[in-house]
Order: structure tokens, then sequence, then C-alpha cells
């Protein structure tokens, strides 16, 4: 579904991403792992389209995104969903209105469908009852599964997830965690996720990634990872921060 090749990004003369190479077979959630502000987020907008590589490809589905343009590239960004890791709710927009506005934007279809495709997705993610608040009004935990049922709503085949725990309590980001694979489970699409929650976050994926230095370092099922030799990898996987080695 997602292969990343040999991909370099840059900004301001600084080196964030020196040669990815990465594979995320169809219906697979895998998590991406490494050190804060290493170039994480900057690789999932690569996928997603949303900035350029200076070199490399991205293929979705064989088909590179980098050479994509107009009307295609469009129609393949449609296929995708991104959660921000802030959200990124509209503050002026009740919950509803937010869930609604891709349907609004993106579909042709009628008010009364969009009414009932909101409420069902708000409803599956527990959320009935809260359409007609504002973000201002709900907790930290509700914003994350509206931007969630925002996403979800247009029945993307690849989701990409920026730290959607990030902020919370650790109760309420296993339940979020859990309503992402619940939904996985259910609608099938493939997921690459961001995230710190090490190693809680193993028993909720198929196979885990480690960005290190620019690189994907390590790249196996979750038990692969736990148990590697590799010591910056083994260091970062169980907080041992003592030593020689540090993440980069």
């Amino acid at each position: 579904m997602i292969e990343v090749v040999d991909l370099y990004k840059s900004f301001n003369d600084q080196e964030v991403l020196r040669g990815v190479n990465l594979k995320v077979e169809e219906g697979q959630t895998l998590a991406l792992i490494g050190g804060s502000g290493k170039g994480k987020s900057v690789l999932l907008k690569l996928i997603i389209g949303l900035t350029k590589p200076d070199r490399g490809k991205i293929l979705i589905n064989n088909q590179d995104i980098s050479k994509l343009r107009g009307k295609l590239l469009k129609q393949l960004k449609e296929r995708c969903g991104f959660v921000f890791q802030g959200g990124a709710l509209f503050d002026s927009l009740t919950v509803f209105d937010n869930v609604a506005f891709p349907l609004r934007e993106k579909t042709r279809m009628k008010e009364s469908q969009i009414r009932d495709t909101a409420l069902a997705e708000l409803a599956c993610l527990g959320l009935s009852g809260a359409e007609n608040k504002y973000p201002s009004e709900i907790s930290g935990g509700m914003k994350k599964r509206v931007a969630l049922a925002r996403c979800l709503v247009m029945k993307p085949e690849i989701v990409l997830f920026d730290e959607p725990t990030t902020g919370l309590d650790p109760l309420i980001g296993k339940a979020i965690h859990k309503q992402i694979r619940d939904c996985q489970k259910s609608l099938h699409f493939t997921a690459i996720m961001v995230t710190h929650e090490i190693p809680a976050i193993f028993s909720l994926v198929d196979r885990v990634a480690m960005l290190y230095n620019g690189e994907i370092i390590a790249s196996g099922t979750p038990a692969e990872i736990e148990n590697s030799q590799d010591p910056v990898v083994h260091q970062f996987v169980h907080g041992e921060l003592e030593g020689p080695i540090s993440i980069q």
C-alpha cells in the first residue's frame, strides 16, 4: 500500500531525512517511533503529499505521488486521512459541523445524508450528545475523538496519525488507542502512527519502525523491535538513556 524509497528532505540546509526506506502492507498498522523533533511528522506530511521531497519516491499503490499533479493528486489525497497532533479542529464550528465539514466540502451528499453520516460517526466514537458543543467546551480526549471522527467520516483507505494521544492522561490515551484499533479492524484502513507511547502501543500495531539520524534503522514486528539487540533501538524502547549512546 505504501512504499518509501530513498527519501531525502532538508530545511534551511539541515538534512532531516537521509535516505528513508519503509514499506507498509495493505491493512497493516505501523508505529513510527524515534526521538522528538527528528523528522517523523515530516515523513507523514511527505507521504500524504502536504510537502515535497528533495529526492526519492513515495509510492501509494505503486503510484509515485511526487509525480502526480492536479486532479490525480487531489484524487489520491482524498483516499487518505490525517489526524493532526493537536486535532486541528475549527474553533468556530460545533462538533457536528467539524465532522460534517469534509462531507460538505468534498462530496455532493444532501444535507440530510450528511447529518445522518456525521451523527453515526460521532455515535461510533461515543460522542452522541456532544454534537452541539464547541471545541472549547469539551475535554482533550473528546477533541481527539472528534478529530478522528472527522477523518474517518470520509472512509479513507490510508490514515496517518501524528501523536494522537499527546497531552492526555494514560488512561484516556489508552482508550483512544483502543478506539483507533477498533476502527481499523472495522474499516480495514492502512495506518501509520507516530507515537511515543512505548511499549504500550506495541500490543495494538502490526509492525514498528524506528527513525534515527534521518534513516529507518529498524523495522519489524513489535516483538522483534522489543527484543532487538541493536543498542540504539534497545535503549530507546526500554527507556535506558544511560551510557554513551544518545538518541539523535
